[in-house]
């Protein structure tokens, strides 16, 4: 269940622009949106708390565990892929016993960012939307569309050369 609260990141809120400051680029603070989702993604999450809790296993589920055994289980679904050409990692779901396995690592990996996001209080799919938003303002398709070489303005991280976007969805 979405309560509808927001936390508002630690300094401010979003101003005028979209919470980019005047400079353009993303300052990092931005309002969470709290709460468990509804559908059938929050259905899954309360599934996932109740089983926890009739194991006593809450103590264990601290937002730093969660987050480690979210990333272990990320990178077992990185070893699956690890050695395959990219022809190969496109075809990995043709072969039934390498898409079962990466089947259920994406399961795990769900499964623990969900009871991540139950211990925070974060509503997943909204702070999905809310970074997607950011994103498209952040890099509209007139500056991607300027070829492989990066669009104005983009930099390869903090201190990175110009025109070296990183350019995947998570930035």
């Amino acid at each position: 269940m979405n309560d509808g609260r927001e936390h508002g990141g630690g300094q401010g809120g979003q101003d005028e622009n979209g919470g980019r400051g005047g400079t353009g680029r993303d300052t990092g603070h931005h309002p969470v949106p709290y709460g468990r989702p509804g559908g059938r993604l929050g259905e899954l999450q309360g599934r996932l708390a109740r089983f926890a809790a009739a194991r006593r296993w809450e103590p264990y589920h601290t937002p730093k565990n969660l987050a480690t055994a979210l990333s272990v289980e990320a990178a077992e679904l990185v070893e699956i892929f690890q050695w395959l050409t990219p022809e190969e990692s496109a075809r990995v779901m043709d072969d039934p016993a390498a898409a079962g396995r990466v089947a259920d690592e994406v399961a795990d990996v769900l499964a623990y960012l969900l009871q991540f996001c139950e211990v925070l209080g974060i509503d997943a799919p909204a702070a999905l939307e809310a970074k997607i938003d950011r994103n498209e303002r952040r890099f509209p398709v007139a500056e991607s569309d300027e070829g492989a070489g990066g669009g104005a303005g983009e930099t390869d991280g903090s201190g990175g050369a110009r025109g070296r976007a990183n350019r995947h969805s998570s930035e």
